[in-house]
């Protein structure tokens, strides 16, 4: 047990300097030390041809604290940590080479699907690797296993794919270029070029969408969007930020994901889990100082899940010259579960405003979308 001890001691101050949270020679200290490995960013062998070389691993035991009362543990708990292990990865690679020094800013988390639930005890392993990079943006996909220290079984529970941009050291507001990587076929190169021109037509299409913002409502009746639309106004600290200022994209995440777990709670009042989460978009840094406020919403209920909208907004109190704007949003969907960890049916919205039975139609075409989209990937092929 010493010699264990003493092997995270030399472990986690690279670990968490890596993330950007300590400096050199600093030591952590509080939920720092839950971490049971560190973190291991290093240069292999590509696993398939035209793969980039630069893979990161995060090993992290589940306390307490990062679980509902039934033990599920958090999905922004997962999400924070796929975001430092692609933060680690796209931060290393963009300063690859010499010239101005940056630092990896997320931009963007495409639709992340919570594929079976982790539990308090179990060991989460995170793994990231760069697929592709655009001029100026990287896309890191990251799987998420769990592992049953006891008996040594192990899971898949998510999939993920980031992207990031490098933001300069010397000026925040200035994006700098992505060193290439190289691939041995062009298809590959091909389906990344694909893909990035996607999300960033839907990241411009979903910043000037989502412009409303969540009003309080007296008095309202159940099952309907008043009555379980929650928010959480949080001041932005120094834990809350990288060594420049700016807050983590995982703790956004984090804090989006709670949000969005009470409004479900609210709404069917039984144990419910992340089912999964739509892109998630950052429109603009929160810089620390920042008051922020995190608004979720029902927008739609099938049988069994839960469609809500989250928006987070910024309020930079000590800075005058800036007005209160719109920094991320997302749609999570969650799932009810009974005390055996079921499937129970929810109570169905009941949508009242043209604004709320518009959304309801929306949240409606991308349940059906998406329900199409996996009977597709299950059917056998001809």
């Amino acid at each position: 047990m010493k010699l264990l001890a003493r092997v995270l001691r030399l472990q986690l101050p690279g670990r968490l300097a890596a993330s950007g949270r300590l400096g050199a020679g600093q030591e952590p200290s509080g939920p720092a030390g839950r971490y049971w490995a560190s973190v291991r960013a290093v240069r292999t062998s590509p696993k398939k041809p035209g793969h980039p070389t630069l893979v990161a691993m995060v090993s992290m035991i589940m306390r307490p604290d990062d679980a509902n009362v039934a033990g599920n543990v958090h999905g922004g708990t997962i999400l924070k940590m796929i975001e430092e292990a692609g933060a680690i990865i796209s931060t290393r690679h963009c300063n690859s080479q010499n010239g101005e020094r940056c630092v990896a800013a997320l931009a963007r988390v495409e639709r992340t699907d919570f594929l079976s639930p982790m539990c308090i005890g179990e060991v989460a392993h995170v793994s990231a690797e760069i697929t592709y990079t655009s001029k100026h943006s990287v896309e890191v996909q990251v799987n998420v296993m769990s592992e049953n220290i006891l008996t040594g079984a192990k899971k898949l529970t998510n999939k993920a794919t980031l992207w990031y941009v490098p933001l300069s050291l010397k000026n925040v507001d200035k994006v700098l270029e992505v060193p290439p990587v190289v691939y041995t076929r062009q298809e590959q190169e091909e389906e990344g070029r694909k893909r990035y021109e996607a999300q960033k037509l839907e990241r411009m299409e979903t910043k000037w969408r989502n412009g409303d913002i969540v009003q309080p409502v007296l008095n309202p009746e159940p099952n309907t969007v008043s009555y379980s639309q929650s928010s959480l106004i949080h001041l932005v600290g120094p834990s809350d930020c990288t060594l420049h200022g700016f807050v983590h994209g995982g703790v956004t995440m984090k804090l989006m994901d709670e949000v969005a777990g009470i409004v479900a709670a609210r709404h069917c009042k039984t144990n419910i889990v992340t089912a999964s989460v739509d892109a998630i978009n950052f429109h603009d840094k929160i810089r620390k100082g920042c008051v922020i406020t995190i608004s979720g919403r029902m927008t739609f209920t099938s049988n069994k899940s839960m469609e809500i909208e989250v928006l987070v907004d910024a309020d930079p109190v000590v800075d005058n010259s800036q007005k209160r704007y719109r920094a991320a949003s997302a749609f999570f969907t969650y799932v009810s579960l009974s005390q055996e960890g079921k499937p129970l049916p929810v109570p169905q919205l009941v949508p009242e405003t043209e604004d709320e039975k518009k959304r309801f139609e929306e949240g409606k075409g991308r349940y059906l979308q998406m329900k199409a989209k996996r009977q597709g990937q299950v059917e056998p092929q001809p």
